[in-house]
Formats: structure tokens, C-alpha cells, sequence
């Protein structure tokens, strides 16, 4: 069996990593992120270069640890990077310091590279088609 994430010191997070490790058939797929993959993940969304590439990532993220990401234009205008909603879905066995650490690389390779919000904004039909 692959390492999984170590659990987080009692009262310091929110991830249910108990409960969801005593349901049994439950998705575990989210506690193969341990700090280290973590951490090689964070540094590969910092170098994202593409929409294509972002979407990518998504997918992955899916379809390896079963997280949902979502990154798409705020209810609000946008007027930059942080009027966008990058955000993780809840799900057990998920970090508090994880839901905050991805989206906050993402932003950090969006603020990088703004050819990629600018895709992102069209994609959803803000500046296309004007």
C-alpha cells in the first residue's frame, strides 16, 4: 500500500481523516497527497502555462486523488486575479492548510502569467464575442 498523508496535530484541522478511514469502501484516493506530494504539487501549479495546461491539472487532480477544483470567473466583475474563484470542493481526508495552499498557487502562476486569466475569461464568454 502507497504512504498517506500522516494525520494533522488534534484541534489543528478540519480534514475528518478518521472518520473518512473507518467508512468502509470510501474514496482514500485524497490521502495519497502526503506533505511531500503536496508540496511537488503546489510547485507544479506555480508553473502552469496554458489554459489547456490548467484544465490538465484539474483533471488530474481528479482523476488521481479524486478532488474537485474549480476555477472560473467570481459572481462579481473581475478586475483581477483575485476576482476569480479558484476553490477546492469539500471532501473528507482533505487539509485545511491543502484547501488553502493550491488555490493560492494557482493565483501565484495566474498573477505570472495573465494570458491565462484572459483565456479563462473568454472560455466563459466575459470578453469573447464583443
Amino acid at each position: 500500500m502507497p504512504p498517506i498523508r500522516k494525520e494533522c496535530p488534534p484541534g489543528a484541522c478540519i480534514c475528518a481523516r478518521e472518520a473518512l478511514l473507518s467508512q468502509e469502501g470510501s474514496d482514500m484516493r485524497v490521502l495519497l497527497l502526503t506533505r511531500e506530494e503536496e508540496q511537488r504539487l503546489i510547485q507544479r501549479l506555480e508553473r502552469i502555462a496554458s489554459l489547456e495546461d490548467l484544465r490538465h491539472m484539474q483533471a488530474l487532480l481528479y482523476r488521481q486523488l479524486g478532488v474537485v477544483l474549480h476555477v472560473e470567473p467570481g459572481a462579481n466583475e473581475v478586475r483581477t486575479v483575485l476576482g476569480l474563484r479558484i476553490e477546492l470542493q469539500e471532501q473528507p481526508g482533505l487539509c485545511r492548510k491543502t484547501r488553502k495552499s493550491i488555490p493560492a498557487a494557482i493565483r501565484r502562476s495566474l498573477e505570472a502569467n495573465l494570458d491565462i486569466v484572459f483565456d479563462l475569461l473568454n472560455e466563459n464568454d466575459l470578453l469573447g464575442n464583443a
